[in-house]
């Protein structure tokens, strides 16, 4: 039903020379919407297009953006702007101008405007977009366990390291043509055999989840020795065709379904990525009446198999999610999640997925431990709303997440919470920004105890994991912690950043529970134009005294040489 919406074909996208307001150039391209029956790639969560435009956002430039809806595709950025541009001519002549908010749609125009105008001449390409090469040298032991005792380093694809040197290396491609685009990223990792865990912890742990303490390896426990990384593995690659505003999508792709930096209960990047069916709406849609009081809709939904779950073994997900803003400073989302099947469990059927598609009321414990398992059911809401009086300066933003409840709106003093504040410039100072955010997994509910509620189940007893990590948010189960991050933007693709990253497990759940602090530097500058360096040093300090008795400490020093190609256009 969804799909039969269609909006109205835009005009021909254009790019138009730079033009004249008040008493200066307008430093960037104008551009107009891109077609709409035009295809185009989805943008990496890692791309410094992201923090560019969130910073737009918040600064008052790009209302149209869904912040909660995370990937956007080249052409969608290219429609944000063309929206936003007119705005910004209209402050600029009025002797309000931005300087911060002009050089950031200069430098994103000129990346996205080149798709702009292959959608509108139905050009085609095929192209590697970039080359890169990343060494970490880790002193000492990290943690790598975010279902259990937490991790170091987080949000990164549930790469694997260890200490000692850590590398990878990968390369990534795209190719467009009409309504189809391919997009490709794969990279050769490298990481040393690691101490990991006795063999009495890790049966400790299999006990506590509810797993036999017999399987010898399980991808959520890091039994020791953790075996060495020397491997070729594909981060991102899928195939879309652009129907009806619609990107459907088979492959592995980003998602980040929330409006925070730091993590995102329903999807984040935290583990590896999923292969999946995807249709995701990136045009805003307008319906007629409703959206008189709703604002426009974006909507995404994937389904597809997890990996790395023994208890029981291949279950499937499936992500939905609709967003809608009622006005240009508020943004809505409502999300739900659904683990179901797997061998030794339940069959994964059309039958069963369509079970578990529409369940919304708690089954029995005889459902539940037949093939009529509805499934783990996890259900987000989250916001993003610029404050009045303050609306270029301050953005209040919170994502939520309850177990076994339509929504943590339903049922609040069981949902776990990311509440954050951004400061896109401090008074006097327009290049610094600042974010802070909290976050908790440990509701006050007498269900909240030993791991056995957020993203754990009775029947998917590894819960939320792909491959042994959590693809939500890092915080894991019933922690608690916070995030900030003070921000020098050097230029809108360049930063200096200090960031403070604070995590504890509760004591009911790990033996003594655990405490992380981390302290981190980063660097992003550009060597020339395409060439990119990022590096940063992180300093650790954690205790899980059921891992290792007193305070560990290790250091991680990064280098990343990120090499962008430019687009040959046919």
């Amino acid at each position: 039903m969804l799909l039969g919406w269609v909006h109205a074909t835009p005009a021909r996208a254009q790019v138009e020379p730079a033009i004249k307001v008040s008493d200066g150039a307008w430093p960037g391209l104008r551009l107009t919407r891109g077609e709409a029956t035009a295809g185009s790639p989805y943008i990496p969560m890692d791309s410094w297009i992201y923090p560019a435009m969130l910073r737009l956002a918040a600064l008052g430039y790009a209302d149209t953006a869904f912040t909660g809806l995370r990937p956007w595709t080249r052409l969608n950025v290219s429609n944000i702007l063309a929206e936003s541009v007119d705005r910004m001519e209209d402050a600029a002549r009025g002797g309000a101008g931005d300087d911060e908010a002009a050089a950031l749609y200069r430098d994103l125009a000129a990346e996205v405007g080149p798709d702009v105008q292959t959608s509108a001449t139905d050009g085609h390409y095929a192209h590697i977009d970039r080359v890169y090469t990343r060494s970490i040298q880790i002193t000492d032991m990290p943690l790598r366990d975010s279902f259990h005792a937490g991790c170091s380093i987080v949000n990164d694809y549930g790469r694997p390291y260890a200490s000692g040197w850590n590398d990878v290396t990968g390369m990534a491609a795209s190719a467009v043509g009409g309504r189809v685009s391919l997009y490709f990223r794969g990279e050769y990792q490298h990481a040393p055999q690691g101490e990991g865990y006795s063999l009495t912890l890790s049966q400790s742990l299999s006990s506590n989840d509810g797993i036999s303490p017999f399987i010898p390896r399980q991808a959520t426990i890091p039994s020791g020795p953790v075996l060495g990384t020397n491997a070729f593995r594909i981060l991102e690659a899928d195939a879309s065709i652009h129907v009806w505003g619609h990107e459907v999508s088979l492959g592995k792709s980003d998602e980040w379904l929330g409006p925070a930096e730091g993590g995102s209960f329903a999807y984040s990047d935290n583990a590896e990525d999923i292969y999946s069916f995807r249709i995701n709406r990136t045009d805003p849609l307008r319906i007629p009446l409703l959206s008189r009081v709703t604002g426009p809709f974006r909507y995404d939904f994937l389904v597809g198999a997890l990996q790395g779950h023994t208890s029981p073994r291949d279950p499937w997900v499936h992500v939905e999610k609709i967003n809608f803003k009622p006005t240009p400073n508020l943004e809505l989302g409502f999300e739900r999640t659904v683990i179901w099947g797997g061998r030794g469990h339940a069959p994964v059927t059309l039958h069963s997925f369509l079970r578990s598609f529409f369940s919304i009321s708690s089954p029995s414990e005889a459902i539940k431990l037949s093939r009529n398992d509805p499934g783990a059911r996890f259900g987000s809401f989250d916001f993003s709303y610029r404050l009045p009086y303050l609306r270029n300066w301050l953005t209040l933003y919170a994502d939520s997440e309850a177990h076994d409840d339509i929504s943590p709106a339903s049922a609040p003093r069981r949902a776990a919470y990311r509440p954050g504040l951004y400061l896109s410039h401090l008074p006097g100072m327009a290049k610094l920004d600042l974010r802070v955010e909290a976050v908790s997994t440990d509701p006050s509910t007498r269900r909240s105890t030993g791991g056995d509620f957020n993203y754990w189940e009775s029947q998917q007893r590894q819960g939320y994991t792909n491959k042994g990590q959590i693809f939500g948010d890092w915080i894991g189960r019933e922690g608690k912690g916070g995030q900030a991050w003070l921000t020098y933007h050097l230029s809108p693709r360049e930063w200096l950043q200090v960031a403070y990253r604070n995590a504890k497990v509760s004591a009911d759940f790990v033996s003594l529970g655990t405490t992380q602090n981390d302290y981190t530097v980063q660097l992003v500058k550009r060597l020339g134009y395409d060439v990119e360096l990022n590096a940063w040093v992180q300093i650790e300090g954690w205790k899980a005294p059921l891992v290792k008795a007193g305070l560990q400490r290790d250091v991680s020093a990064s280098a990343q040489v990120t090499w962008y190609l430019p687009k040959v256009w046919r």
